[in-house]
C-alpha cells in the first residue's frame, strides 16, 4: 500500500514535475515545483477554505510520482508536455494545442531575419529554445531587431528599383533592399544576435543597464523602463539558453537502476530537445549482471518491438557489442541509430539530469512497482467475481487480457471500427488494430460490429500473426443489442470452423449523463444487468476502456476523413496529382500552410514548377 505521509518526506527539495495519480493509477494531475516536497506536502495539509476543486482531486489521489529537473523552467516545459501527453482530469487544458516558442534566426538567407516561431523545423536555419517566456521571447526579438536594425521583412530577392518599406523610412531598417547594406557588413550584425542567443550577452546586458541608468538620471523614465523589461527579458532567456538542433531531436537516455529488491531499465525520452516522459521496465537479472549488459539486454528487447526508434540513445557506458546493436537498430528503424556515451556539451548534460533524477527514483521504485501489482490483482478479483457466475469456464488469473471496439462513422461514411486491448491494467497500443468496413452500407452500427468481431476472430482462430492472442474477457461499448449481435458473430463462427470459443462477452452501458454505469451479461437465455457504481476498480476500469477505444476509433475516423478532405481540395487545382500533392503536404505540413505560403514557398517545394506555384497562389486566394 503506497503511504503518502512516508513517500513526501523522501521528495526532494529541487525542482521537478509531480504526478498525482488515483488508484486504478491514471494520472488525475500534472504540476510543477521549485521545492517538490514543499509543494506537493501542500496537497495533504489544506486549510480549511482550501479551494473546493482542488479539494475533490486530494480526495482520488492514492499514489504519486515525481521527475527532477534542473530549473523551474525545465520542470514548466516537461509538465506541459505531461499535460499534453495524459490530458489529467484536474489540469486546465489548452484546446489549440500550442507549444512553447522558439527564437529562429533564417541563416539559409542571404540577409537572415531573427523571428518568432512555435515550430521547429529541420531546414538549415538556426532555432533557440523552447522558451517558456513568450512576452520575453517577444522582447528579446524586438531588441534584437532594434539594436542591430536586422531585416524585418520576409523578402530575399532585392530588384532594381524595389521601393522600400515603412521601417526603411522610420529608420528601424538600414536599407538592404536598397543597396545600402553590405553582405559582410549584415553578416557581422547576425553573429552579434547569435552570440546573445547562445547566452553571450553581458555586453549587451551591460550596454543596457548604462542606457537604462543614463535614460532614469534625465528623467526619461518610460524609456528606462522599456530597457528594465528588455534587460529582464534576456536574464530570463539566459535560464533555458540553448541551440535546438532538429537534426538531434529524438534522443532517449537509457539507464539502469538497482534497487534493494529490484533491477529496473528507465528511459528517459526526449522530443523536438524536450523531456516529454519518464519510464521505467523491471528486468530479471542476475547479481553478476553489470550496467552496461543490463542496458544492452533492455535497448536490444525493447525497441525490437516498438513502431519507431529515436534517432541515438545516449548511455552512460559503453555497451558489450555496441556496433552489433547499432547494425541491428539500424536495420529496426532503416536508418541510423547511434549509441553514444558523451562526455561534454548538452547531451551530457541530458545524462547527468537524468542519473540524478535515478538516484531519487530508487527510494521509491519497488514501492510503486508492489502497489502496481496490488492493484492489478484486486482488478482481476473483481472482474473474476463480476464475470465468473455466467461463464463458470473462466480461469482465476492474476491479470486478464481485455479487448474492446467501437464503431465510428459520420452519417454511414468513412465507417471505422478500433480495437483497444488491455492486459491488466496497462493499454497494450502495439495490439490496437484498426479496421474499415467494408460490407456495411449506411450508419449500420450493429452490422458493422458483427463484421469487425467476425473479421477479427477468424484471422484469430486461423492462427494469422496479426492478431496472435485471443482475449480472456470481451469488453463491448453498449449494451444487450451490441453484446447480442457479438454473441450471434462468435456463435457463426464456431459453426464455421469447428472451434469451441468460449470467451464472456460484457456489454458496458451508459447512463443518461453518457457513463458507464452497468455491467451487461447474457447467460442461459437471461440478460444479468449489475450495476457498478460503488465497485471500485472495475467500475472506473470500464469507464477508461470506454473512453479509450471510442478515442482510438475516432481519432481514426478523423485522420481517414481529414486525408479525403485534403485530397479533394489539392486535387482541385490544375496540374496538381497525387505526387505534387503529396510532395506538397510533406513540405508544408497542412493544407493551410500551403493556403498561406509565397510564391516563392510555393517554388521551393520539391517537384514543384513556377507554373504549379501561380496556379496554387491563384486557387487559395480565389477561393
Amino acid at each position: 500500500m503506497f503511504n503518502i505521509e512516508e513517500n513526501l518526506k523522501k521528495l526532494p527539495l529541487s525542482p521537478g514535475v509531480y504526478i498525482h495519480k488515483d488508484k486504478l493509477g491514471q494520472v488525475i494531475y500534472v504540476g510543477k515545483a521549485i521545492n517538490l516536497r514543499r509543494r506537493v506536502s501542500q496537497y495533504f495539509h489544506l486549510k480549511k477554505d482550501a479551494d473546493p476543486k482542488v479539494r475533490a482531486m486530494v480526495s482520488h489521489i492514492a499514489e504519486f510520482e515525481y521527475i527532477s529537473c534542473a530549473t523551474e523552467v525545465e520542470a514548466l516545459i516537461l509538465e506541459n508536455n505531461l499535460i499534453k501527453k495524459y490530458t489529467p482530469k484536474y489540469n486546465i487544458l489548452l484546446r489549440d494545442d500550442k507549444t512553447y516558442p522558439y527564437i529562429k534566426v533564417t541563416t539559409t538567407e542571404k540577409y537572415p531575419r531573427v523571428i518568432k516561431t512555435r515550430v521547429l523545423k529541420d531546414d538549415g536555419n538556426k532555432y533557440f529554445g523552447p522558451y517558456s517566456d513568450t512576452k520575453a521571447v517577444n522582447e528579446t526579438v524586438e531588441l534584437l531587431q532594434d539594436k542591430l536594425a536586422l531585416k524585418r521583412c520576409s523578402a530575399v530577392a532585392f530588384p532594381p528599383g524595389m521601393r522600400p518599406c515603412l521601417n526603411y523610412h522610420i529608420g528601424a531598417c538600414r536599407g538592404i533592399c536598397q543597396g545600402k547594406v553590405t553582405e559582410e557588413e549584415y553578416a557581422k550584425q547576425i553573429d552579434t544576435a547569435l552570440a546573445v542567443l547562445s547566452g553571450k550577452d553581458k555586453k549587451l546586458v551591460a550596454e543596457l543597464t548604462a542606457a537604462m541608468a543614463a535614460a532614469s538620471a534625465e528623467l526619461r523614465f518610460e524609456e528606462a523602463a522599456q530597457l528594465r523589461d528588455r534587460i529582464a527579458a534576456l536574464k530570463a532567456l539566459g535560464e533555458t539558453q540553448r541551440a535546438a538542433i532538429p537534426g538531434m531531436k529524438d534522443i532517449d537516455v537509457v539507464l539502469a537502476v538497482k534497487t534493494t529488491k529490484e533491477t529496473y531499465a528507465a528511459a528517459f525520452f526526449y522530443r523536438d530537445g524536450k523531456l516529454v516522459g519518464r519510464e521505467t521496465f523491471p528486468m530479471q537479472a542476475g547479481d553478476g549482471d553489470d550496467n552496461a549488459s543490463i542496458v544492452a539486454a533492455f535497448i536490444n528487447q525493447y525497441y525490437g518491438i516498438m513502431p519507431s526508434l529515436p534517432y541515438e540513445i545516449v548511455v552512460s557506458h559503453s555497451l558489450p557489442e555496441q556496433e552489433l546493436i547499432e547494425e541491428y537498430l539500424e536495420t529496426l528503424a532503416g536508418r541510423k541509430v547511434s549509441i553514444t556515451v558523451p562526455q561534454r556539451g548538452e547531451k551530457k548534460a541530458l545524462l547527468s539530469l537524468a542519473q540524478r533524477d535515478c538516484v531519487e527514483m530508487v527510494k521509491t521504485i519497488d514501492e510503486r512497482v508492489a502497489l502496481a501489482a496490488e492493484r492489478v490483482t484486486k482488478l482481476s478479483d473483481e472482474l473474476y467475481a463480476l464475470v465468473s457466475p455466467h461463464y463458470p469456464a473462466l480461469p482465476k488469473k492474476s491479470e486478464y487480457r481485455i479487448e474492446s471496439y467501437d464503431i465510428s462513422n459520420t452519417n454511414g461514411v468513412d465507417t471505422v471500427a478500433g480495437m483497444v486491448v488491455f492486459q491488466g491494467l496497462r493499454p497494450m497500443r502495439k495490439d490496437y488494430r484498426r479496421f474499415k468496413i467494408k460490407t456495411v452500407t449506411g450508419p449500420d452500427d450493429y452490422a458493422s460490429l458483427r463484421e469487425v468481431i467476425t473479421r477479427r476472430f477468424r484471422r484469430g482462430l486461423s492462427e494469422d500473426s496479426a492478431f496472435p492472442t485471443l482475449p480472456d474477457i470481451l469488453l463491448i461499448d453498449g449494451g444487450k443489442g451490441q453484446v447480442t449481435v457479438v454473441l450471434e458473430a462468435l456463435s457463426a463462427l464456431e459453426e464455421e470452423t469447428g472451434k469451441k470459443i468460449d470467451i464472456p462477452v460484457v456489454g458496458m452501458a451508459k447512463d443518461d449523463h453518457h457513463r458507464t454505469n452497468s455491467a451487461v451479461i447474457f447467460e442461459g437465455g437471461t440478460w444479468h444487468e449489475t450495476g457498478l457504481s460503488g465497485k471500485g476498480l472495475v467500475y472506473k476500469f470500464m469507464g477508461t476502456v470506454q473512453e479509450e477505444v471510442h478515442r482510438f476509433a475516432i481519432e481514426y475516423h478523423r485522420n481517414l476523413r481529414g486525408k479525403h478532405m485534403i485530397g479533394s481540395v489539392l486535387d482541385d487545382i490544375p496540374g496538381i496529382g497525387p505526387k505534387k500533392r503529396n510532395s506538397l503536404l510533406a513540405h508544408f505540413k497542412s493544407v493551410e500552410a500551403i493556403r498561406s505560403a509565397s510564391l516563392e514557398d510555393l517554388e521551393a517545394a520539391p517537384g514543384i514548377t513556377h507554373a504549379n506555384a501561380e496556379a496554387i497562389y491563384k486557387f487559395f486566394r480565389k477561393n
